[in-house]
């Protein structure tokens, strides 16, 4: 069983891991560091009362596409339940050649992953785009419309592609609170999208 205690050496430990990790990169619409995501999603699902081993996913969930560590690491360190997690999560962002791959297929992929893998998956899926949309639609609101000019889609394909995974997480987890909340906060997001069109 799991400790209530508010410290977790599991969690510290993985809040180190995609600290380090995470060092060079800042978020795409500031100079925050980007680890500032990944630790929101791990509080959003502690809010919504989803397990240790489903937050420290949630902190180390962009740590493989983003920034090349193994998986066998995180399995090494935090185990095999975790580290499904992860790999459930993680984009194949490069073809076998080194180039890019197409944002469409990708994120079909990341959908059709969700869709097969446990609910967990889902649940940090959720709380993934709950927190990027939140900034994005905040962003929206003090920068305007431009804001979608730092996605590598505009705002109807991304905002479409929110509201798949809403639809993806509703088919896996039901009527949780969480993706109540994230369809409440992506329809109030596509208002603001109709307001700038």
């Amino acid at each position: 069983m799991e400790s209530k205690r508010g410290y977790s050496e599991r969690y510290e430990q993985a809040l180190r891991m995609a600290a380090v990790a995470h060092r060079p990169q800042s978020r795409k619409s500031s100079d925050l560091p980007y680890v500032t995501h990944p630790f929101h999603v791990s509080v959003i699902l502690l809010r919504h009362g989803f397990s240790m081993d489903v937050a420290i996913a949630g902190l180390l969930h962009d740590v493989v596409e983003d920034q090349g560590i193994a998986l066998s690491e995180i399995e090494a360190e935090f185990g095999p339940r975790v580290a499904g997690f992860v790999a459930a999560l993680s984009e194949c962002k490069r073809d076998a050649q080194g180039n890019r791959r197409p944002w469409e297929v990708r994120k079909q992929e990341v959908l059709d992953c969700v869709r097969q893998a446990a609910p967990e998956v889902a649940a940090i899926k959720a709380a993934d785009t709950l927190h990027n949309a939140r900034c994005t639609l905040q962003d929206v609101r003090r920068d305007g419309p431009e804001v979608w000019q730092r996605f590598n889609r505009g705002a109807a394909l991304q905002l479409d592609y929110y509201r798949r995974i809403v639809q993806v997480a509703r088919e896996r987890l039901g009527d949780h609170a969480i993706v109540d909340e994230l369809a409440e906060l992506v329809a109030e997001l596509g208002g603001e999208v109709d307001k700038g069109e």
